[in-house]
């Protein structure tokens, strides 16, 4: 039932909004994770992100998609943590108060041994408006135990212009959405976390709406 309800709910209000609503330049889609396990890894300054890159699915795989999301905010109240568990299908994660690493990623490591895709923030929260902010570590933490894994990233731009966080009306803006390369795996977190950083930075060069480039897909 769920899964039915998460479909009906992206094929009539999400996809109709991402395709009429937004301006939305998709580059080198290709390179989009067709199947799990896998990991999204994109910037985040508006809550329209998570439902920009799941939209980029088919509705016959959008179950399989989820974004791992906090849960100090997505399950504050009863109809939030409903809709957000079951119709989204968010990972929640505890952002406080946790020093086992592995406890705070069990779930994350259950759905990829369901051959789920994720979609994590590494910045940990909306940041400004278009402007990258420090990355978190928790995605080494999660695929040191999966070296293989392909993590792919997506530099989303202008959808923080379009939902800024703390606003609740939505403004059409064009935004790009370009994805990279997947980003091999590094022992050092430091140096992943740096390489995840540089590979942001190059694909935010390529978005048409910070200035005009010629992009070849």
């Amino acid at each position: 039932m769920h899964r039915f309800l998460k479909v009906l709910f992206f094929a009539i209000f999400i996809k109709p909004l991402v395709l009429l609503g937004l301006g939305l330049n998709v580059f080198f889609k290709k390179r989009l994770p067709t199947e799990g396990p896998a990991i999204v890894v994109a910037n985040h300054n508006s809550h329209l992100d998570t439902m920009v890159l799941m939209s980029l699915y088919p509705l016959r795989q959008i179950h399989k998609v989820r974004p791992v999301a906090a849960a100090d905010y997505f399950l504050s109240n009863k109809c939030l943590a409903w809709f957000s568990l079951n119709i989204i299908g968010i990972i929640p994660i505890k952002r406080q108060h946790i020093r086992d690493k592995e406890a705070l990623f069990q779930a994350c490591h259950a759905a990829l041994d369901n051959d789920d895709i994720l979609l994590i923030f590494p910045e940990g929260s909306r940041g400004k408006p278009e402007q990258l902010s420090e990355l978190k570590r928790g995605i080494h933490h999660i695929i040191r135990q999966r070296k293989a894994l392909a993590v792919v990233p997506v530099m989303l731009h202008g959808l923080g212009r379009a939902l800024p966080k703390g606003e609740a009306v939505f403004v059409p803006y064009n935004c790009d959405v370009v994805i990279g390369e997947k980003i091999e795996f590094n022992e050092d977190a430091r140096c992943y976390i740096e390489a995840v950083s540089a590979s942001f930075n190059e694909l935010l060069a390529l978005c048409m709406t910070r200035k005009t480039v010629v992009v070849d897909e």
